[in-house]
């Protein structure tokens, strides 16, 4: 049986749920071609939503919850720009890469697009990326930098967390941006630097996601200047003026397709 994606599978594991009165890990890992693991992730969170109750080995119905309920999973909707930009930046990674994901909305629709890589080792300073990350069926290596909790950004900060990055060794970043000075670089409302330059450091290619809406936007603080930048992966909005500022200075400019994804 194909593997279905998660909400699908969590959806048949409470209509056999209803329709056996019980459900066990390893049945379900055979039905649904997936690992125990998954599995009693699939349950724990099933647990959590008030579906079901888990007992060793599997789970039974709640009292009174024997007719079902729609599986839903609570997440911020992805605008199809930053969709089609987390896709082209999928395709520039390869089975078995390191790489560093760093704070962001942009960045974090990167994660679902990790499915199907194998061997990943991924590092990240954002609770929120790494939580995704652990949903995964294929489950990466995750790496976190630890450090400082910078209540702005929501997420690690300050010298513990450099020092993490510069133990490490990585195949590419993957980071977003306040802005982009076609002429200068990336920049940022967050006055802490330090960390995203360190992490561009230990990267051999710095991919700067970010939405076309972001060029020339007058923000003080320049983040990453483009000598440290391999790619700028955007969407179709960007101008061909603007195009030729950026590569210009060194850099591959990928302009997301909406409609593609390319």
């Amino acid at each position: 049986m194909p593997k279905r994606n998660t909400v699908q599978r969590r959806h048949g594991i409470i209509e056999r749920l209803n329709q056996q009165g019980q459900v066990q890990v390893d049945a379900l890992a055979s039905a649904f071609d997936t690992s125990e693991v998954t599995i009693r992730k699939d349950l724990a969170e099933l647990e959590k939503s008030g579906l079901l109750l888990r007992r060793y080995g599997g789970a039974v119905p709640l009292p009174g919850e024997l007719t079902g309920r729609a599986v839903t999973e609570p997440a911020e909707k992805v605008s199809e720009r930053k969709q089609a930009i987390a896709t082209a930046a999928a395709a520039c990674i390869r089975d078995h890469n390191r790489i560093i994901i760093d704070f962001g909305s942009t960045t974090a629709a990167l994660i679902p697009q990790l499915q199907s890589r194998r061997g990943l080792v991924v590092m990240t300073n954002s609770l929120a990326v790494a939580s995704a990350i652990r949903e995964l069926e294929n489950e990466p290596t995750l790496l976190m930098s630890g450090g400082t909790w910078d209540a702005h950004s929501e997420s690690f900060q300050g010298q513990i967390a450099e020092q993490v990055i510069r133990s490490y060794d990585f195949d590419q970043l993957f980071i977003g941006c306040d802005g982009i000075d076609p002429q200068r670089g990336t920049t940022t409302f967050n006055e802490l630097l330090g960390l995203s330059r360190v992490m561009a450091e230990s990267a051999r290619e710095v991919v700067v996601m970010a939405e076309a809406g972001k060029v020339g936007r007058r923000i003080p603080n320049l983040e990453l200047p483009w000598s440290a930048v391999s790619i700028l992966i955007t969407d179709d909005r960007l101008t061909s003026d603007q195009q030729q500022q950026i590569e210009q200075q060194g850099v591959r400019v990928i302009i997301a397709g909406l409609n593609n994804g390319e």
